[in-house]
């Protein structure tokens, strides 16, 4: 590995250190199991958490949360109980996706589809209409417990204006930088390291990384921004 490398790694060790002394350890991803976690991922596509919430208590109500209910919904009566989490005609349709593959070829298993080689597994999720990398990746690192780092809108804007990244990195990029790069000491589970380190990004992000009015004065992270950038 090149010294501009190592010196990277050494400075996202030293964000994380940051960012966990301000926030704590999150205990991501949010849900019950790891059913609710696959679904989180597909509901809070383009929206808030908080709206996600509000469509998983419909369906925690209307006692549906579970593979072979969900899946027997008609779509739209599914469509009307995640309302809340908006585009609900699209996600319904993405989450019926979803689900036939679970039901029809895992027999509502999640355990067994999310089980295997890590490429297979991913490419049987990204072969799933409405499912892209990231969803994927989210499904696979906090439900399938696989080594598949997320690459979010919040980590391309904290990673570029950090000098970490280049504008023009792509998902994968991104993510093959942050897999290569993000080892943890041997103290630490680096499945853990891995979750957690995303979600401290995220909170950075929604909290400080603004995309127009960043609040850099306040970032757990604001000691690290280049002095071109502050």
């Amino acid at each position: 590995m090149g010294q501009q490398k190592k010196n990277l790694r050494k400075e996202l060790n030293q964000a994380y250190k940051l960012m966990r002394q301000r926030f704590g350890h999150q205990h991501w991803w949010p849900g019950e199991n790891e059913f609710e976690i696959c679904i989180g991922a597909i509901l809070t596509q383009n929206t808030a958490w908080s709206n996600v919430e509000k469509a998983f208590n419909n369906l925690r109500n209307a006692k549906v949360l579970t593979p072979q209910k969900l899946y027997n919904l008609p779509l739209e009566k599914l469509a009307l109980l995640i309302k809340p989490a908006g585009y609900y005609n699209v996600k319904a349709r993405r989450l019926r996706n979803f689900l036939e593959v679970l039901v029809k070829d895992f027999s509502g298993d999640l355990e067994e589809m999310l089980s295997g080689d890590l490429n297979v597994v991913r490419n049987r999720l990204l072969a799933i209409k409405g499912i892209g990398n990231e969803t994927a990746d989210s499904m696979l690192l906090y439900a399938g417990r696989h080594l598949s780092f997320v690459i979010d809108a919040y980590t391309k804007r904290i990673f570029y204006r950090h000098d970490w990244c280049d504008i023009d990195a792509d998902y994968e990029d991104l993510k093959g930088l942050c897999e290569q790069l993000l080892k943890a000491d041997t103290s630490t589970d680096l499945l853990d390291y891995w979750q957690d380190y995303h979600a401290q990004l995220v909170m950075v992000g929604k909290n400080f990384c603004k995309s127009r009015v960043p609040e850099c004065e306040n970032c757990p992270l604001g000691s690290l921004l280049p002095e071109k950038k502050k």
